[in-house]
């Protein structure tokens, strides 16, 4: 029987807010494994929280930096308190990080190139996190691999 730390009817608002713009939710480590370690192009994965003072400004900000004209290749995101498995795979890769929630890794070519922890999402406008994205997103994707016009 599979535990959950929130009532899973809860939190499917905030995991919609994320798949409702094209993430797609890595559920197992398997898949987390599938999509971080892939070796050619970019990943961007969230990790998705219930946290008021963080989540709630790291979903408008993911969703305002996606209106970038260069975007990650792929858009992935686990959700903490749930899935714990495919959470604590996902923040294996996250070298240097300690866990927290919400955060959001960029990885190129499979591997981390730019991090944004809580520390950097609470108490911050969206927009702010969405610039900081933003300028990861020029360094690192590519504008002809993101364009999904």
């Amino acid at each position: 029987m599979k535990t959950f730390r929130y009532d899973p009817a809860m939190v499917q608002p905030m995991r919609d807010e994320l798949t409702q713009i094209g993430f797609e939710e890595l559920l197992t480590p398997e898949a987390v494994d599938e999509a971080l370690s892939a070796t050619d192009g970019t990943v961007l994965v969230v990790v998705n929280s219930v946290c008021g003072c963080g989540a709630g400004s790291a979903r408008p900000g993911v969703r305002l930096a996606l209106e970038h004209s260069i975007r990650p290749d792929r858009l992935t995101t686990v959700f903490a308190g749930m899935e714990t498995d495919a959470v604590e795979r996902a923040r294996s890769y996250f070298l240097g990080y300690q866990p927290s929630s919400p955060q959001i890794g960029l990885f190129k070519d499979g591997r981390l190139v730019h991090m944004l922890e809580r520390r950097d999402i609470e108490g911050r406008a969206p927009e702010a996190i969405a610039a900081d994205l933003e300028a990861a997103f020029d360094q690192s994707c590519t504008p002809a691999r993101s364009d999904r016009s």
